[in-house]
């Protein structure tokens, strides 16, 4: 991919949810809730303090993450849906 997000915004690509509920009942996509999971795809540097020093991310490349139902900005990108977001908007990082 050939963007690069600036300060602390992150790229974010949803993983995709089962097609069928608990009790087996296939789930069309029309009545189906955005996923509130993703991979990071991409990260800026980090945001600058009043100092002017960049503090680093807490995020990394293929982290597995969860955020907000309707945090970010969905965008496009060579054809591919992402989403771009601040930091502070991801609630945490999923550990394998």
């Amino acid at each position: 991919m050939n963007f690069r997000p600036l300060h602390d915004r992150v790229v974010i690509k949803r993983l995709e949810s089962d097609a069928k509920s608990k009790g087996g009942i296939i789930i069309p996509d029309t009545a189906k809730e955005k996923p509130q999971e993703g991979e990071v795809i991409a990260v800026g540097p980090g945001a600058r303090d009043e100092s002017g020093k960049v503090a680093a991310l807490d995020v990394k490349v293929g982290d597995r993450i969860l955020f907000g139902k309707w945090s970010g900005t969905e965008v496009k990108i060579e054809g591919q849906d992402f989403l771009i977001m601040k930091e502070s908007d991801i609630m945490g990082v999923i550990e394998a």
